[in-house]
Parts: C-alpha cells; structure tokens; sequence
C-alpha cells in the first residue's frame, strides 16, 4: 500500500485533468437516485461488524441505487499535511505560502490511491458531487488549489479510496445487522474528535420502538 506521502503525489497527478477521476473512479451509478437511496446518511458499523477492516467506521454514503452503492469513511485517520506542503505536491507555487493544514483520512479499501475532498456544500464545481444539503464531494485538484488561496468551502477533509458495493450486496449486509443507519451531519464530518465520532454516530441512529 503507497506511504502517505506517495499517495499525496498519486493524488496530484490523478487530477490533473479536473472531473476525469470521478468518472475513473466511481462505479456507474444512476444519477437519479431511487427513493430509497441512503444517500446523505451515515451508514455506522454494528459492534458485531466482522470485517475488521469495517470495525467501528462510520461512512458518509454519497451514491446509492440500484446499480450499488458507495461511501468514504470519515473516522479513519492518515495523516496532516500543511497546505503549502500538498500544494507543493500539486505542482502549485506560489510566491505566499498558503496556511494551514488538510487532514488526510483513509476513505476505504477500494482504490486507496484515488482521492477525494468531502467539504460543505458552500463550494461547487461541475464535477461535485451533492450529498445533502450541507455535504457534497469532489475530486478535483483544483479544489485543493482553492482552499490553499482560501476560495474554496468552509471546511474540507481529504480521503484516500472508497467502501463500495455491487447491485444488492449492502442491502445483504444491511439484512444481516452488519450496518446501522443515521442521518448524516456535517459537525460528526468535520468538528467532532475522530476517536468519538463513531459513539457519536451510534447515540443518533434511530431507535426500534
């Protein structure tokens, strides 16, 4: 598996063409999602989840129909890089250096090397993809360009790879307890200590009657 700092530079040359990757990366869903979608919604781990790989993750779903579905982990910790240092990476320089850091998290096992920035939904670009109505995802360079000369959204994390399913594979898993579900919020995304998001996320499911 690529060392942060190697994926850091995967990343910057995956995006040089902005928009390319998300059509490379993401299995072809119907953009018109079903009723039934859990687009928008956390999808949380049960603590009898036996794919440890899953244990205690909570997922921000961004697409899910009938074709199957995908999701990036929030909880999941890589790294930080300074944003003058990604930048860097992205062949950007600039005579002042941008401040501040971008938290690197592992998005899920499926192609670790591809990135993608979840940020509010204060920021769009043709190639965004719109969670909810606070949430969206895109992976593009140029995002990270405009948060590093501070046009870009309000808050961002950068995730490497992606949990995804095949038609009808997260409705088996869901059918079997693998998985609990939660409305998604934007302060569990950004604001709440990784270590405590998972509590969090599982204190906001719904309760049986």
């Amino acid at each position: 598996m690529p060392t942060l700092w190697l994926r850091c530079l995967i990343f910057g040359v995956a995006l040089v063409a902005p928009g390319a990757l998300v059509e490379a990366a993401l299995p072809k869903l119907n953009p018109a999602p079903q009723s039934s979608t859990l687009a928008g919604q956390f999808l949380i781990a049960s603590p009898a989840m036996g794919d440890p790989r899953f244990r205690r993750t909570v997922i921000l779903m961004v697409r899910h129909n009938k074709d199957g579905a995908l999701g990036i982990t929030i909880n999941r910790p890589a790294g930080e890089k300074t944003l003058a240092h990604f930048l860097e990476a992205l062949g950007e320089k600039d005579a002042t250096a941008p401040e501040g850091n971008v938290r690197l998290f592992a998005g899920g096992p499926v192609q670790p090397e591809v990135g993608f920035v979840v940020h509010t939904d204060d920021y769009r670009r043709k190639e965004t993809m719109v969670v909810n109505g606070r949430l969206a995802v895109t992976s593009s360079r140029e995002v990270l360009v405009d948060i590093g000369h501070k046009r870009g959204p309000e808050k961002a994390l950068v995730a490497f790879g992606y949990a995804g399913w095949g038609p009808g594979q997260l409705e088996s898993e869901l059918a079997r307890d693998d998985w609990f579900i939660a409305p998604a919020d934007a302060d569990l995304v950004f604001d709440e200590p990784r270590e405590k998001v998972w509590d969090q996320a599982m204190a906001r499911r719904p309760k049986d009657l």
